[in-house]
Formats: structure tokens, C-alpha cells, sequence
């Protein structure tokens, strides 16, 4: 049920109340996706394989409460939703108080399947012998007890419904969502400029396309910050740092392979890494290699490091370009230390710095000293001693600190 496959999202709503979803399936957005085939919505009413004269889908729980939905009933609704499918096995989620909180994570793991079974429980819930055998997911739309769950279906298919090309105006506008990079959005403003004595921000009356992204990606990294830092456990932090970001590795006669820092350093966003050699041999051997690694990728989808003998070339080389801005330097460690911050507050001193950032990796010999240039952070990547090869630690650290969504 990709948009990445070009398919339409397949959704089968399983409720007792399908009037319920009337005005949902045809207003607004949602409406002309449905009407445009961009999103296939279908409900199985409950109620259409009750038992008896009444058409029971319910009955008393055992030990005494309140009505649960009967697993017969449950499971001749679940079959026939299948069978809308088209055969192929479907990824089914039962909302209720007791699932996991609904991310937007977890909404992008539902708009990859191919078919997506809602099933919208009341009175106390379903018997637990059909969740624990039927359903692959249980989800909640937040600690509170709703009457059913079809208001948390209407969130499940309206937050799938936006990721799915098409259906949402301008593509960017979804990724400037609040969650979708981790991160709050930004604040929005529209016409007129000036109302009731309160002003929109000159920046976005500027013109100035490049101004105005920097001041929107600011304003989510305060708006996160104040609000939610609890959401920089899962933020990809590269597009809202003030600065670049760079990697520089510190090496003695350890291996290292430079193919695969290059590779690490294009799939999270940055240049060319920095890779460190004091000694003079070491560093003529490097430069061969990056010289040979190059020449093998003649259409740049490897940039080699650049080899230097120490930290005064680094610096030289971020002032260059980016002069008068000062450096922070993340000392990624193998091992734990006293004075080393958690990842969290790493992240967020990241955020809140003004100028360019550097994940330094090394040994302890060819650790970064406060002095030498650049505000020093220490952070470690595990709790207990781990020699990992650098290239390893520097995966687990980019990944950590500026992994994309």
C-alpha cells in the first residue's frame, strides 16, 4: 500500500457504525482523494455477521464488567475484509487505550503495506483471544478512553492519506509538518501583515528564500526545544543546525576503511570527511588510497576524505568557509567517561549552537583538547567499554545525531 510503488493506499474499516465515516470520506482533502482514487477506503459494517434475531455482535464478559465484542463475529468480519483485499495478506491495527502511542513514525510504517485493516472496537473491547491471534498492531491516539474506535480510524486513514502523493497540494508542505522530521513546524502567518498592532516577521516579507528557510528551521529548534524536547530522542537534527556539520576522524596505525566513511558521510549529509594522520607515512598511505578511491568512482558517489596531519587544518579549512563562526566539536567516545552528556542534551547543544558542528572520532591518544580551537563536548555511544572500528562508531554516531526519517 506504498505511494512509492505507485498504488493507491487500501484501507477496509471494520466498525459497527460505518454512518459514522460519511462526511469523513467526502470532505475536504480526504473527500477528493477518495473521489480521485488516491486513497481506497472501504467499511465492513459489524453488524452484518451478528448472531441471532438481533444481529448480537456482543455479549457479557466473563467475571463480571461491561459488553465485549464476541471473536465469531469478530473473525467473520475480519475474514470478509481480507477477501476485499485481494488475498494478500493485510496489516491489521485494533485502536484501543492499551496500544502503543500513535507517531508519525508508526503512520509512515502503516502507508508502506498494502492493505490496511482498521478494527474499531466499543463498549469494553474485543476478546482478547481474537487480538492476540489477529491483529499485528494496537495503537492509541493518546491516554484517554474514547467511546470507540472509530475517531482513532478517522486519525490512522487522514494521517496515512498525507503522505501519499497528490493528495496534499504542495509535497513540501508535508514535509514541514510538525513530526515528520521530528521536529515541531515552524509558526505560520498569513495576510494582513500588520493586525491588531501585532506584526508578522519582517524576514518573511523579505523575498529572501534562503532568509526566510533559516528563520523557519530556527523557529522549529525553539518551538521544539521550549515545548518537546522529549522529541529529540527521534529528531534528525542535520536541517536545523544554525551551521554545517562535519566529520573528522583521528587516526594512528589502526585500519580504517575510507570508502566507508565517504559512503556514511553522503547518506547523512555532509562533505567530505576530515581523516587525521600525525604520522607522515601513515598519511602519504592514506592519501594514496583516497587518491585511488577517487579515481574508482569517477561519478562522485564517493568523495574521498581529505587527508591531514592534524587539527590546525581542519580549523583552517572550516573558517575558510565559514569564517567568524565558532566551532563545536562533539568527541564521540567508545567508552563511558565522566563529564560525557547524554545523547539528548548533545542534541540539543547542537541545536542551539550558531556556527558549525564537528563529530570528532578517535583513540584516546588523538582525542580533540579544549584549546586547540572549538568548544569540546564529550559524548559516549555506549555504556560500557566497546572497541568498535571507527567507521563503526562513526555509523552509530551520525545515525544517532543526524539520522534522516
Amino acid at each position: 500500500m506504498s505511494a512509492d510503488k505507485g498504488l493507491s493506499p487500501r484501507v477496509t474499516i471494520v466498525t459497527a457504525f460505518p454512518e459514522f465515516f460519511g462526511d469523513f470520506l467526502s470532505t475536504s482533502i480526504l473527500g477528493r482523494a477518495v473521489k480521485n482514487g488516491l486513497v481506497q477506503v472501504e467499511l465492513v459494517n459489524l453488524r452484518d455477521f451478528g448472531r441471532g434475531g438481533y444481529r448480537q455482535i456482543d455479549d457479557y464478559a466473563f467475571g463480571s464488567g461491561g459488553m465485549v465484542l464476541a471473536a465469531p463475529q469478530l473473525q467473520d468480519a475480519l475474514s470478509e475484509a481480507r477477501r476485499r483485499g485481494g488475498g494478500k495478506r493485510p496489516f491489521v491495527v485494533y485502536p484501543s487505550p492499551q496500544g502503543a502511542l500513535l507517531t508519525q513514525e508508526i503512520v509512515e510504517t502503516l502507508a508502506q503495506q498494502e492493505h490496511v485493516i482498521i478494527l474499531c472496537g466499543h463498549y469494553e473491547g474485543m476478546d482478547e483471544r481474537f487480538v492476540e491471534r489477529e491483529v499485528d498492531l494496537e495503537i492509541s491516539i493518546g491516554d484517554c478512553v474514547l467511546t470507540g474506535g472509530e475517531i482513532p480510524a478517522m486519525t490512522v486513514v487522514d494521517a496515512m492519506s498525507r503522505l501519499v502523493p497528490g493528495v496534499v497540494g504542495r509535497g513540501e508542505a508535508v514535509a514541514e509538518d510538525s513530526f515528520y522530521r521530528g521536529m515541531l513546524d515552524h509558526p505560520h502567518y498569513t495576510r494582513p501583515a500588520s493586525w491588531e498592532g501585532m506584526e508578522v516577521p519582517p524576514v518573511l516579507l523579505s523575498g529572501d528564500e534562503a532568509g526566510v528557510l533559516a528563520w523557519r528551521r530556527a523557529q522549529a529548534v525553539e518551538r521544539t526545544l521550549a515545548r518537546r524536547p522529549d522529541l529529540l530522542a527521534r529528531a534528525a537534527i542535520g536541517d536545523y543546525l544554525s551551521g554545517g556539520a562535519y566529520l573528522a576522524v583521528s587516526v594512528g596505525k589502526e585500519q580504517v576503511s575510507l570508502a566507508a566513511l565517504s559512503a556514511l558521510c553522503r547518506v547523512y549529509g555532509l562533505g567530505r570527511p576530515f581523516l587525521m594522520a600525525g604520522d607522515p607515512e601513515r598519511r602519504h598511505a592514506l592519501s594514496d588510497e583516497a587518491e585511488l578511491l577517487e579515481t574508482a568512482s569517477p561519478g562522485k558517489e564517493l568523495c574521498p576524505p581529505r587527508i591531514v596531519g592534524g587539527w590546525a587544518r581542519v580549523l583552517e579549512w572550516i573558517q575558510r568557509h565559514e569564517p567568524d563562526r565558532p566551532l563545536l566539536i562533539v568527541e564521540v567516545l567508545s567508552r563511558p567517561e565522566e563529564g560525557a552528556l547524554h545523547g539528548l542534551e548533545v542534541k540539543r547543544r547542537c541545536l542551539e549552537w550558531k556556527g558549525p558542528v564537528m563529530f570528532h572520532l578517535s583513540g584516546p591518544e588523538q582525542r580533540k583538547q579544549p584549546g586547540e580551537g572549538g568548544e569540546v563536548l564529550l559524548t559516549s555511544l555506549v555504556r560500557e567499554p566497546e572497541d568498535l572500528p571507527l567507521e563503526v562508531r562513526a555509523a552509530i554516531a551520525l545515525d544517532r545525531f543526524l539520522g534522516k526519517r
